[in-house]
């Protein structure tokens, strides 16, 4: 049974825990895209997108070709939001609370970006047409005013050693997608059949 009195309630314990706040923790956060860290949106591939809506948090990845995100200015970027499987659980709880947070990463590179903001969901044509790919634009695109940015050490990425190849492991290792369907749908879905169509569907659907 759990101790009770382990149980951390208020952020004075915490900050007794924890110690003060370093410095350049502290000076790296800037209420813009300061040119320092542009460079860094820029040569970002992925971006996982976090919002908050009425039945909870949620994270989503977003990636392309690296500069797919757009720096309008210093306080705005703009992220295309492309093919998927139409959830749109972000675009849900953007129309409820228009919270942003991304967490940019760029393979090889410790260092991640981390932007807060506030998001609107765009369907200007000539705005859809400025982020397409292979003739296909994305059907909406999010307008990201910029509350905040700075970046985070590379503590976390040289921990799990995300990018070394040694650590990378064959997909056949873990469920596949159709034997997850398959599993939780209790064979209602063809597992079989969902893996063998899975390439060609996302060759073919990837815009």
């Amino acid at each position: 049974m759990a101790d009770e009195n382990m149980l951390i309630t208020d952020s004075d314990e915490l900050e007794q825990l924890y110690g003060a706040i370093a410095k350049p923790s502290l000076t790296k956060v800037t209420d813009h895209i300061h040119p320092a860290y542009r460079p860094f949106i820029e040569a970002s591939p992925f971006v996982a997108l976090a919002t908050s809506g009425p039945e909870g948090l949620d994270v989503s990845p977003r990636g392309d070709p690296a500069g797919f995100i757009h720096i309008e200015d210093a306080k705005t970027i703009f992220l295309p939001d492309r093919r998927g499987n139409n959830r749109i659980d972000s675009l849900r709880n953007i129309l409820n609370d228009n919270r942003v947070a991304l967490l940019f990463l760029i393979p090889g590179i410790g260092e991640t970006l981390r932007i807060n903001g506030t998001a609107e969901i765009r369907k200007d044509p000539a705005l859809l047409d400025q982020f397409s790919i292979n003739n296909q634009p994305p059907k909406t695109v999010l307008r990201i005013s910029v509350n905040s940015v700075f970046f985070q050490c590379s503590r976390a990425i040289i921990r799990s050693k995300l990018w070394d190849p040694a650590t990378q492991i064959e997909r056949q290792t873990l469920p596949s997608t159709g034997s997850i369907l398959s599993m939780i749908s209790q064979s209602e879905i063809d597992g079989l059949a969902y893996d063998e169509a899975l390439p060609g569907r996302l060759k073919t659907t990837l815009y």
